[in-house]
């Protein structure tokens, strides 16, 4: 990772670090290496691409598939400085002539294209007479047939290639499986080492399943806990989408709907309307979100069950882009689950099969009681062990405690066995509820002895109840029409000799015992630099996120910054949106402070690990810290460690720095080449850890005024260790 490349993180982007994985995947792609990067929404994909563009000599070309994504990366890159152009049919004919004029030039460091444009014969001749460093091809899914959104030209691209013959090529999307993986790195003829999948658990999403009992009025009380802030419900069809908008309507809140069967025109005001704040809440079916680049959503409501788990990824990935905690909440009906399977029944052979398993894993997912990244994170391959992760309604609720339930599923089963094991789940209930629907009399299941012994539970309480006889082995599902068969280990428990334990499910939903609890930031300033924020980006025509982020509001409303200086260092604020906005929100809150005696606060350090205490001697080392302080005392460097296990220098030196808190003895020589600090400086540093320890950075630190980095500080702690394990002398001067 160059120098330059942090100092323009910090002066372009206003971020102090990098997110995980975009040290080492820009890395990758300004040694010019081909790239697939999985990250999932939120995560900081384009920087990948983004930052190198702004290194590299030449023109950067982004392939993305939706307009209105164009215009909002376009746009936020503007904001920044960077000279940003997009090509596509939505700009006016002066428009895109200017662009085309300022790509000629060479005046553009990144361009914006659909894969349409791209292929079109005018596009690659005027590609062929520039430097092209880089293609980036976003949602790279779309590459593959196996994704949730193929699409035939973005095939295409690869024959282009040829025609860029000194351009790395960057492939990114947010959510891919492994076949679909394989089939993008396949059809680029990437290779394993060319990828980066990140974690797809976003740990800022709070993950909540309700019962669907009064939809309506659940939703208006979930409302309650997020006054004036944005999100997104999701509907399952284009009636239920203008129903509920109207009802929010009615009850006051701001709202406009989104679905296919609105024209055009009214899409895009409905969207913009959102995108500007000038709403607070869109109603939509599937059919909204995909370019949407809003990052202050601070809630997303499933009003409807999704048909799979992978769309219900990808809309709850629509919030908390900005990293701050925001609500997904999905309300389970057992209707919404007969109108799927409705669905599900018009079509044939291995379709339907393929769409009713998508069904079934999304109800495993809704009906889990353990911690909700689990199998969520699994549908995507990756194992999710940090439980209880502290941010879904199971972990929150802790272990719930199993009651004994022998005989409701003694009389679920019985019926099974009574309507001939040849009926789903929504029968046998209405069998043992005494339901009078034409099915139940028709087949004469009014008169089994199993009719009407079951009215002690709602349906869906019975529902819940029956995904708990499947995942616990006591039924089993046919997978053409659903009808549910015995297994051996349910003739245990109908004969008693099995007792069955499970949970029942609880009707009524605290969404107020979830609400983060408060912030210690200014609510106050916070709502008025949200007001200043809003001006300031219609002035320009802009969303309002698009000047500054809510985590970067909501870091002013914290620390008070009244001076550039201060400013400068709040997150998301670089040297172009400083001279930009500096002066009025400096203004704004100075004015705040000074009508209320408040005083600028002092930032904490920004590295995470100042107070990390030093492992202790009987913490374990790994395999893997072993073998590479091996290595480094063969004689290997750092920056040869790094590229032999394809992972950050710092990483590195966290490997080491594990061995030499336990007392291992490493070589000296090396580490100083991380260090920048002149030779007397290192010396007060190092005679500071001789007085002070290691065991944690702040006394260090603070010792020194602050004038020496937390970097810096990790780097001179290792020498420290290494100095004094080997019995040098000079470990603390």
């Amino acid at each position: 990772m160059t120098t330059r490349a942090k100092a323009i993180l910090k002066e372009v982007f206003g971020y102090d670090e990098f997110r995980p994985l975009q040290r080492e995947i820009i890395g990758h792609v300004l040694q010019k290496q081909d790239t697939l990067v999985v990250m999932p929404t939120g995560g900081g994909k384009s920087l990948c691409y983004q930052l190198p563009a702004l290194i590299f000599e030449g023109l950067t070309v982004v392939v993305s598939p939706l307009i209105s994504l164009m215009k909002d990366q376009v746009a936020q890159l503007q904001q920044l400085g960077v000279a940003a152009v997009f090509l596509n049919s939505s700009l006016a004919f002066d428009e895109y002539q200017r662009n085309l004029s300022r790509v000629r030039r060479g005046e553009a460091k990144l361009l914006y294209v659909a894969p349409e444009t791209l292929l079109k014969a005018k596009t690659l001749d005027l590609l062929a007479s520039l430097k092209v460093d880089c293609l980036a091809i976003d949602e790279a899914h779309c590459i593959s047939e196996w994704g949730h959104d193929f699409r035939p030209e973005y095939r295409q691209i690869v024959a282009c290639r040829p025609r860029f013959p000194e351009a790395v090529c960057v492939a990114l999307t947010a959510t891919a499986t492994q076949r679909v993986r394989d089939d993008i790195r396949q059809t680029l003829h990437f290779t394993t080492s060319q990828q980066f999948v990140a974690s797809f658990n976003r740990d800022n999403l709070f993950l909540r399943v309700a019962p669907k009992t009064a939809a309506l009025s659940q939703t208006l009380e979930f409302l309650q806990q997020y006054p004036e802030q944005s999100g997104i419900i999701y509907c399952f069809s284009r009636k239920q989408v203008d129903e509920l908008a109207e009802a929010l309507k009615q009850h006051g809140h701001t709202v406009r709907p989104y679905h296919a069967g609105l024209s055009d025109e009214e899409r895009t005001q409905n969207q913009e309307a959102f995108i500007r704040d000038d709403i607070r809440i869109i109603v939509a079916t599937i059919a909204f979100g995909m370019g949407i680049n809003k990052s202050n959503v601070r809630f997303v409501i499933h009003y409807d069950l999704p048909k799979n788990l992978e769309s219900y990824y990808q809309e709850i990935g629509r919030a908390g882009r900005d990293g701050l905690r925001s609500h997904c909440l999905l309300l389970l009906g057992y209707g919404d689950i007969s109108k799927i399977r409705y669905f599900i029944d018009q079509k044939s052979g291995q379709e339907r099969q393929v769409a009713s398993h998508h069904l079934n894993v999304m109800l495993g997912y809704a009906e889990s009681q353990s911690c909700r990244r689990v199998p969520l994170l699994a549908y995507f391959g990756e194992a999710f062990t940090q439980t209880p992760c502290k941010m879904c309604d199971n972990c929150l609720a802790g272990q719930k405690e199993l009651v004994e339930l022998t005989i409701p599923a003694q009389k679920f089963l019985s019926c099974v066995a009574r309507t001939g094991e040849r009926f789903g789940a929504t029968h046998i209930i209405d069998v043992l509820r005494g339901s009078q629907s034409e099915k139940v009399l028709k087949n004469g299941h009014g008169n089994l002895s199993t009719y009407g012994i079951g009215k002690e539970f709602s349906k869906a309480q019975w529902l819940h109840l029956s995904r708990q006889f499947l995942q616990e082995g006591l039924l089993e599902k046919e997978l053409e029409y659903g009808g549910l068969k015995l297994t051996p280990k349910a003739d245990a428990v109908l004969r008693g000799r099995e007792k069955f334990f499970g949970t029942v499910q609880v009707e009524q939903t605290d969404y107020a015992a979830e609400k983060e609890e408060s912030l210690e930031f200014d609510r106050e300033l916070f709502e008025l630099l949200r007001k200043l924020r809003k001006s300031l980006a219609d002035a320009q025509n802009v969303p309002p996120y698009v000047v500054f982020a809510d985590k970067t509001l909501t870091e002013m409303a914290t620390y008070f910054p009244q001076s550039r200086t201060s400013l400068g260092r709040v997150h998301g604020v670089g040297e172009a949106k400083l001279e930009k906005y500096g002066t009025a929100f400096l203004l704004e809150i100075s004015r705040y402070c000074r009508e209320r005696g408040l005083q600028e606060k002092t930032r904490p350090a920004k590295n995470a690990s100042v107070l990390s205490p030093l492992p202790t001697s009987n913490s374990p080392i790994t395999p893997k810290s072993q073998i590479i302080a091996g290595e480094f005392n063969a004689g290997k460097s750092i920056a040869a460690l790094a590229s032999q296990f394809k992972v950050a220098p710092r990483t590195i030196l966290e490997h080491l720095f594990k061995c030499a808190a336990n007392g291992q003895a490493l070589r000296a020589e090396g580490l100083l080449e991380y260090s920048k600090v002149d030779p007397t400086q290192r010396a007060k540093v190092l005679e500071a850890f001789g007085k002070l320890g290691g065991n944690f950075l702040k006394p260090v630190f603070d010792a020194l005024h602050g004038e020496v980095s937390y970097d810096e500080l990790h780097v001179l702690r290792l020498y420290h260790l290494s100095l004094k394990n080997r019995g040098g002398g000079d470990a603390g001067k």
